[in-house]
């Protein structure tokens, strides 16, 4: 049948396929002939469907010969399902509550095929619809978001520029992850890339569209076009693909779609391009047979071989995506050849004319795309939704297809045959290794070595004359006092107290008593207080009795017993691995490596059934590796991380889409050459002239974006440079004014010298308070000036001024060598001992330490009056170029951010103790990136970044605890408010988690989404679970791009001393985070 034939047919078609799926997912009946016998009887009402094969299930006894269809009879469907028939646990509607569960399915497929009948969409269309609108809805509500929230782009247009040729995003535009993840499989199939780009519509329809295709695919074709584009030679980091999303919203609305789920989009896609490019392939074609790019890309053709009732049939079959079971299988060849066998083989290929039904698939032709579709969905009729397998599937980066090839059949024939020869020894071998392995008849077994290893330990031991139990006195009490028996009433005295007899007087007669009675306790082993045994008491059982030369004849058989037992063990698992090996080989001769094919791109899908994330692992053939598209993020990957995140078995990822490519056929990845100079085309010289103008047009507009947002930030650090400075000169004026003032805050900083740029005092120590900060530093600085006067005999101002910084400087040294514990940090204490600890320069320790003692602040004696200006002068002396004033700031400030991240820290850790973890939450992130930030230009910079993980990592876990027991409670009051701490509070967190790849920060968000997870599977009320399913994409979809947050908390104002004491009761309280919280 042409292809032509298939377009025409494709709406009949797809629509019984419909119904055919719906079948299968409600009664497990996997018989395809069976289903459509069950449609023609029901004249395509389902619910009579469903009751028919619910009472043919009842009456026909399960038997071993399954029936399969006779592919004929679908002749014409490229999509057939073609899938194993290996999951047998089929479901069982024979039960007690048969017609209840009948009613209710019933029931429910009536109101959907009614709601089917009435406006032609179907309930799946109508959710993937309410998906999309809420995509495109969310897409519009962020044009208006300020920057400050979560799911914003990020304000500086930098941050979102393209860095180099390096792969463009696509933005995800909400719940549009699958999308991004096809797309960008398919962008990078060069040759698939060129197709769309320089595809141009039919010259006829250009005016006026004719049907409803033509409306829906060819604008779909120019969106896609101009995504391709912009993905091509954009300056931006991602782009938006909105404009392509919404006509896929408008397209599900339609009674012409018939897509079942978001894995089938790929499947719908390329149905799309298809008919795209047959209207241009007829158009081009005038007096031949049009050839369709698509379907030469993508299509293959199979055989299918078998018997039907004793009759031969062989039909040829077009397919596109090919389907695979995974539940029962290991790796992909264990998927593909049950797929391509199905029922009782042996009669495909005798001479008998046996009544038994079967049939086989050949590759005729095999697609330069060959992709496989993963079916990791089953549905659980007693839970009434689907579920997803996490089976583990391995699959090749190679994979041979010759064994699958209609060319090879005979060969292959050969080759199963010898396998299946192979495994039933296997199995045998198998079974006789095992019961080497668990010997005995009880439940309890054991290696038959060991076995005959502990009986030759038992007769060799010391034998014993007596039995275990005759030197034991079994008249004593319990507690191992005397033989003789206590009255009643001493019942409740200490083991091993006296008799009554002997203890009849006051307390004191105790150590009275006389020795005999002390002499006849007997030892007694007690084995939860002693910590050896008696030395008369055997380590183990041994015979009681025993000759030598029972002994020697007795060891004897033992040791050639287990020597035999060892080989026999040894030689079955040798053959065990020689007949695994044989297999392994079994297809690695040069003739069955012919049909090469390399995988491409692989999807993952994150998550369960009803929600979850999709990213894609994408090979890159020109720089050797392989590349991760999660969104807007593009990263360089690995095989490793590709296999842990794909083959299942691990989490909640795996693969559900393979995507290989024909490794023999390099046009498919290769660059396009310039036919004239030779060279590679590339960026925007691959777009044909219509495109290039869009992307020019793109690009400019985001230049100007730039542009505006460099000119508006210039404007903003001119505003401050002037504000600053009028404030400088209004303080400076202000204390050049008045002979006295009251004190200042307190600050190292005075006001500056004439030659130096003026400066702020150091924001980390504006106090308000002359008994803060001001006199703790006064008091420390006068005290030096005292000592170096007691110290000098010259006791002029300039000396005393050395001597004293010396002796303060030696003072804040002491203070940065120490090793102090935790809840004690000097660095809190005075800046010169951060400095010193993270090696600051020695001319911003000189400058420092000479403004502390040049503060107008100080006491008011003549002797401070006058060192205080004689350190003033010095400063004035100090010429810029001996000290760089933009790094002496600098310095400061990172001693301010300092001193405001131990704040943010400090406040943080008082309210997670306090259990407030809600308002904890925010000092506890903040404290983290600025501390990280600090800590990334030196280990001395900031504060312990695992304590601070830690906690961070335990707050969103009592949130994510908290918010979860609020939903469960189901009262709305409740759930609104859980809901609103996870949306607000615990979501735009867990980027900063997934950001660093740290393993207990990754397992906290694998814990966190598989706690809202499992209510999947739970019954609950309709309101409940529709506010879990649109939360639930939210809490799985997120990138590790760091969005931008509110406004960090106001922190609270302490003076150097309540700081000091603050940090110390904290980290005494808290410590360090515990090794397994780490």
């Amino acid at each position: 049948m042409t292809v032509e034939q298939n377009v025409l047919q494709q709406h009949s078609q797809k629509h019984q396929q419909t119904l055919l799926n719906q079948l299968r997912e409600v009664t497990g009946t996997t018989d395809i002939q069976l289903l459509q016998q069950a449609l023609q009887v029901s004249n395509g009402d389902v619910a009579e469907a469903v009751a028919f094969l619910t009472e043919k299930n009842s009456k026909v006894p399960q038997q071993d010969e399954t029936t399969y269809y006779q592919t004929s009879q679908v002749a014409s469907d490229r999509y057939i399902s073609v899938g194993s028939q290996a999951d047998t646990n089929v479901i069982d509607l024979t039960g007690d509550d048969k017609d209840d569960l009948q009613r209710a399915i019933a029931l429910s497929l009536e109101e959907s095929s009614r709601a089917f009948r009435e406006t032609g969409i179907t309930d799946e269309e109508q959710a993937i619809s309410r998906v999309l609108e809420a995509s495109i809805a969310e897409n519009k509500a962020s044009l208006k978001r300020t920057h400050t929230e979560v799911w914003s782009d990020s304000p500086n247009p930098h941050d979102r520029k393209r860095i180099d040729s390096c792969p463009v995003g696509l933005k995800n535009v909400g719940n549009t992850c699958w999308f991004s993840a096809v797309i960008q499989s398919l962008f990078n199939l060069l040759e698939f890339q060129r197709l769309v780009l320089n595809y141009s519509p039919p010259a006829r329809v250009l005016d006026l569209p004719r049907n409803q295709k033509e409306h829906r695919n060819l604008p779909f074709m120019q969106e896609l076009r101009n995504l391709f584009s912009l993905m091509v030679g954009s300056k931006r980091k991602y782009v938006d693909p909105s404009r392509a999303v919404e006509i896929l919203k408008d397209a599900f609305k339609s009674s012409e779609s018939q897509q079942q789920d978001v894995s089938e989009f790929t499947h719908k896609l390329l149905d799309w391009l298809e008919d795209a490019f047959q209207m241009k392939a007829e158009e081009d074609s005038v007096g031949e047979k049009p050839k369709n790019p698509m379907v030469e890309l993508f299509y293959g053709r199979f055989l299918a071989v078998g018997v039907l009732e004793g009759k031969k049939f062989e039909n040829t079959e077009m397919f596109g995506q090919y389907p695979l079971q995974v539940n029962g299988f290991k790796d992909l060849h264990e998927c593909l050849e049950a797929a391509m066998v199905e029922g009782e083989i042996e009669s495909l290929h005798s001479a008998e004319n046996s009544a038994r039904s079967g049939q086989e698939h050949w590759f005729t032709e095999l697609p330069p795309v060959l992709t496989f579709e993963l079916s990791r969905f089953e549905f659980n009729q007693a839970l009434g939704r689907p579920e997803k397998i996490h089976n583990k599937l391995e699959f090749p980066s190679m994979l041979y297809m010759d064994r699958y090839m209609d060319r090879n059949r005979e060969i292959t024939r050969i080759k199963r045959e010898e396998i299946r020869r192979l495994k039933e020894h296997l199995t045998v071998l198998q079974q006789r290794l095992e019961r080497y392995l668990s010997y005995g008849s009880g439940p309890k077994r054991f290696p038959l070595a060991d076995v005959l290893q502990y009986a030759m330990e038992f007769a060799s031991s010391k034998p014993v004359c007596t039995s275990p139990v005759e030197d034991i006195d079994t008249s004593a009490p319990p507690g191992g006092t005397t033989g003789q028996q206590l009255p009643p009433q001493s019942s409740t005295a200490e083991p091993d107290s006296v008799p009554p007899q002997e203890s009849s007087g006051p307390a004191s007669a105790l150590s009275a008593a006389p020795p005999a009675a002390q002499q006849q306790r007997v030892p007694v082993h007690k084995p939860f207080t002693q910590s050896r045994l008696p030395p008369d008491l055997p380590m183990h059982p041994a015979p009681r009795h025993i000759t030598e030369e029972e002994l020697r004849v007795l060891e004897g058989c033992l040791h050639r017993w287990r020597s035999e037992v060892e080989n026999d063990t040894r030689d079955l698992q040798g053959s065990i691995t020689r007949i695994h090996r044989t297999i392994e080989l079994m297809y690695s001769d040069k003739s069955m490596m012919q049909v090469p094919y390399r995988l491409h791109a692989v999807l993952v899908h994150e998550g369960q059934a009803n929600a979850g994330h999709y990213w894609a692992y994408i090979y890159d053939p020109h720089q050797r590796c392989w590349m991760k598209y999660n969104d807007i993020s593009v990263t360089k990957s690995s095989w490793e991380e590709l296999v842990r995140d794909s083959f299942g078995g691990y989490r909640n990822a795996s693969a559900y889409c393979l995507m290989y490519i024909n490794d023999k056929k390099p046009f498919l990845i290769e660059e396009e050459f310039d036919k004239e100079t030779g060279q590679i085309l590339s960026g925007m010289d691959k777009l044909p002239p219509d495109l290039k103008q869009y992307v020019k047009e793109d690009n400019e507009q985001f230049d100007k974006e730039i542009e505006e947002w460099d000119t508006m930030q210039a404007r903003k650090a001119q505003q401050e440079k002037l504000a600053l400075a009028a404030a400088a000169a209004a303080a400076a004026l202000s204390s050049t004014s008045t002979s006295t003032s009251s004190p200042q805050p307190m600050s190292i900083e005075s006001s500056p010298p004439d030659n130096s740029v003026a400066q702020q005092d150091p924001e980390y120590l504006e106090q308000p308070s002359p008994t803060g900060d001001f006199k703790h530093l006064q008091e420390d600085t006068e005290r030096a000036i005292s000592r170096a006067a007691a110290e000098q005999e010259d006791r002029s101002p300039e000396v005393l001024l050395n001597a004293a910084i010396k002796l303060e400087y030696a003072r804040l040294l002491r203070f940065a060598q120490e090793d102090t514990p935790p809840e004690l940090d000097y660095r809190l204490h005075h800046v010169i001992v951060y400095f010193i600890q993270n090696e600051a320069p020695k001319k911003i320790l000189e400058r420092t330490l000479l403004t502390q003692f040049a503060d107008r602040n100080l006491a008011f004696d003549e002797r401070c009056k006058s060192i205080m200006q004689v350190a003033r002068a010095k400063l004035d002396l100090i010429k810029p170029e001996e000290v760089n004033m933009d790094e002496y700031e600098m310095w400061h400030q990172d001693y301010r951010n300092f001193r405001e991240t131990t704040v943010l820290m400090v406040t943080g850790l008082e309210l997670f103790q306090k259990s407030n973890y809600v308002e904890a939450l925010m000092y506890l992130i903040y404290s983290y990136q600025y501390n990280r930030e600090l800590l990334l230009k030196g280990l001395y910079r900031g504060h312990d970044e695992e304590l601070l993980g830690y906690h961070r990592r335990e707050c969103l876990l009592k949130l994510n605890e908290q918010a979860a027991t609020m939903f469960e409670s189901g009262e709305e009051p409740e759930v609104s408010t859980g809901l609103g701490i996870m949306n607000e509070l615990v979501v735009p967190c867990i980027p900063l988690l997934l950001a660093q790849e740290a393993e207990k920060d990754l397992l906290s968000v694998e814990d966190m989404r598989n706690r809202w997870c499992s209510y999947l599977g739970q019954e609950m009320e309709a309101n409940l679970q529709e506010k879990l399913t649109d939360f639930l994409p939210k809490l799985l979809d997120c990138s590790t791009e760091i969005k931008s947050f509110h406004d960090p908390p106001k922190l609270p104002s302490y003076s150097t001393l309540e700081l000091c004491e603050r940090f110390g009761r904290i980290m005494a309280a808290v410590g360090r985070a515990p090794g397994e919280g780490r």
